[in-house]
């Protein structure tokens, strides 16, 4: 789950050039709830972008606490689709996973009018290469420090983009460009999810992850820090779990157990969470004065809005 803070990466070229967008440097396994590790004892970011959504959490926090309790109020409106007074952990889970959804939709629109430069509806590889590298690609990448990384993003992001390709035609409909954005959402693209994960976190270039690889993924120790209690946890789960086999590695059959959606439902891990933190009365329900009484908590969550968690009048469900 940790390896969820890290998926976005993004890398800046320069102004003349489009940023390369993050989905494209890092498989988001099942659309990461947060960036923030989700360490209880180090503060609440991970729930407060769980239950707000990233973008609406920054949004979030500049409220006086009245505009949080009135905005909180409405969320928690839309998640009661029975309007019965009760948000329950079936209407929790299935908001979050809505907005993971609406965040994916969102972002492939979003990009999609980047890229398709002349409104045809359609985005071919070149358009997308020239768009993205444009400048560098007449300097074969010489302005640039580090050369050989920006290369091997564009070899790598050529390889995703014709992996999307359906049907080998050089050119993405919203759906293959969908796919190419988000190809953990996509059962034809699930190799690669793989191959890409194995190599990022693969350091030493042997096609498996050892234990040490997989741990400095998440967790990079300052002079003389200690690590925190989740790292440890993080150990035995390579060792208890990850680590099927038990040779010391995660190959890629193991990989994709580990990271391929329908694995482990992030959402459904944060709904029971977010219960578990905010049900001061351990009835199994949220009302809207549990809500409240915890602001400080759900302040820093997915609830409202995964991605942009604006509260949509006409948002349906």
């Amino acid at each position: 789950m940790m390896l969820l803070r890290s998926l976005a990466s993004l890398c800046v070229l320069a102004a003349a050039v489009f940023a390369v967008p993050a989905q494209e440097k890092r498989i988001h396994h099942q659309a990461d709830l947060s960036d923030h590790a989700h360490d209880d004892s180090h503060g609440y970011q991970y729930d407060h972008e769980a239950f707000l959504g990233k973008e609406e959490a920054k949004t979030f926090d500049q409220l006086t606490p009245e505009e949080s309790k009135e905005k909180l109020a409405k969320i928690v409106d839309r998640i009661d689709t029975d309007k019965d007074g009760y948000i329950t952990h079936a209407e929790l889970h299935y908001w979050i996973k809505h907005r993971q959804r609406r965040y994916i939709e969102e972002n492939v629109n979003k990009h999609w009018k980047d890229y398709d430069k002349n409104e045809d509806g359609k985005i071919a590889w070149e358009e997308y290469k020239n768009t993205t590298y444009g400048y560098y690609l007449d300097e074969e990448f010489d302005d640039i420090e580090d050369k050989a990384t920006y290369k091997s993003m564009l070899t790598r992001d050529e390889r995703r983009f014709k992996k999307a390709d359906k049907d080998r035609d050089g050119i993405a409909t919203q759906e293959e460009f969908k796919a190419f954005l988000h190809p953990e959402e996509f059962d034809y693209m699930k190799d690669l999810v793989v191959q890409e994960t194995v190599e990022d976190i693969d350091k030493n270039g042997d096609g498996k992850i050892n234990l040490d690889e997989y741990i400095g993924d998440m967790f990079t120790p300052e002079d003389g820090e200690s690590e925190p209690d989740w790292v440890q946890t993080e150990r035995k789960h390579f060792s208890e779990f990850r680590d099927v086999n038990k040779d010391g590695f995660l190959d890629a059959n193991e990989v994709a157990q580990w990271v391929l959606p329908g694995e482990v439902d992030h959402a459904d891990n944060e709904a029971k969470h977010l219960i578990h933190e905010t049900d001061t009365n351990k009835d199994g329900h949220l009302t809207l004065s549990e809500v409240l009484d915890k602001m400080d908590f759900i302040k820093i969550s997915t609830i409202t809005d995964y991605g942009g968690m604006r509260v949509d009048e006409h948002d349906e469900l």
